[in-house]
């Protein structure tokens, strides 16, 4: 969502998936995008095989993923800070609610300096129960004390839209590489092209003024 994170990690599996005799696996993100790494690892056992070396594939693609971050930068999404500004003008309680373990999210949001826009973060490790269910997103409420269906979810995934959702929060959609969200969009507020999208959003609809 914030981050250009998903083509990043697609590009990876396509260089390290050969490397250790898979084949590119980039087309694997879309049926992976919103998990946690437990869940991530059952979906590659149960089509690679439970012998598919998920630690290794993962330290391997990590290390490819950091080096172009290194050389690059962190890929920022249009539209992050002028959300994450107008935002904290507005006086909103944000928490992150990531499947990313907290100290590959906390290490991100460092580097690309918005770390200090959140004021609380829930990450995969920190759960029981990954996207969709709605631990996380109602973990992330209870971290803010706001109740869940006073808050809102901005998403670009099936699996967190649903978790969203199924929380009680009004959930928006943000696509990136999965750009529809199939049986979940009749339950969603609105999906709009970007971040900078959003505060017109929340204006128009007169949740914010």
């Amino acid at each position: 969502l914030m981050f250009d994170t998903e083509a990043l990690i697609q590009r990876t599996w396509d260089i390290v998936g050969p490397r250790m005799g898979y084949g590119k696996m980039g087309h694997d993100i879309y049926n992976t995008l919103g998990m946690n790494a437990a869940r991530r690892k059952r979906y590659f056992r149960d089509t690679y095989g439970e012998d598919f070396p998920f630690e290794t594939f993962t330290e391997n693609y990590r290390k490819e993923y950091y080096l172009y971050i290194e050389e690059n930068g962190v890929p920022i999404k249009e539209g992050l800070f002028e959300a994450l500004d107008w935002m904290k003008k507005k006086g909103l309680k944000l928490a992150l609610a990531t499947g990313s373990s907290e100290v590959s999210a906390a290490a991100l949001l460092k580097k690309a300096g918005c770390y200090e826009y959140f004021d609380y973060m829930i990450c995969g490790n920190m759960i029981t129960k990954s996207k969709p269910d709605p631990e996380i997103y109602i973990r992330a409420c209870e971290g803010l004390g706001v109740p869940c269906e006073e808050a809102a979810a901005l998403e670009d995934s099936r699996y967190g839209l649903e978790s969203a959702v199924n929380a009680g929060l009004m959930a928006i959609m943000i696509p990136d590489l999965l750009e529809d969200a199939d049986a979940i969009e009749d339950r969603i507020a609105a999906k709009l092209d970007s971040l900078l999208d959003v505060p017109e959003y929340l204006i128009k609809n007169a949740i914010l003024v």
